[in-house]
């Protein structure tokens, strides 16, 4: 159920804009509103920057959802930072997010990311499929508890 329905025809889809363009303020509001890590402005404008696939959602002139890669720009491409405001959820954007920046990576040999814990179901909704040879080095304890399978004892 959307905590705010949208008029799907205005919203305005703009792949790698201007980077000087975008409001870092906001959009490290947005990691805080999803409960991720704390952003730094000038850090993940940077991030931003090294990526090729870059995807921001505007509705009123507001970005409400975005998403990138992290990639070398030919082989591999990891989706990263796949954020929807938790107020616009529910309209559909996760789903058009990831398709759209997926359709840019359609000649790469190996397209990956990592879900949110509890987002594993949605991606697989969209035909992502669970990797069997995926590995993690935590960065700590909250990362070994969310990604990682439980240790035999």
């Amino acid at each position: 159920m959307p905590h705010t329905p949208i008029d799907k025809n205005k919203l305005v889809y703009i792949f790698n804009p201007d980077l000087d363009s975008i409001d870092w303020t906001h959009i490290c509001e947005l990691f805080y509103k999803v409960n991720w890590r704390t952003r730094v402005e000038d850090e993940i404008r940077l991030a931003f920057s090294k990526s090729t696939v870059t995807l921001f959602v505007y509705f009123e002139a507001q970005i409400i959802a975005f998403g990138r890669t992290v990639d070398d720009g030919r082989y591999y491409a990891q989706l990263a930072d796949i954020i929807v405001d938790p107020d616009y959820q529910g309209n559909g954007l996760g789903k058009s997010l990831v398709s759209k920046i997926n359709e840019q990576l359609e000649n790469y040999h190996f397209v990956t990311l990592t879900a949110a814990p509890g987002k594993g179901d949605f991606y697989k909704s969209l035909g992502w499929k669970k990797q069997t040879t995926a590995f993690i080095w935590p960065q700590g304890p909250k990362q070994r508890r969310q990604h990682t399978e439980p240790e035999a004892e």
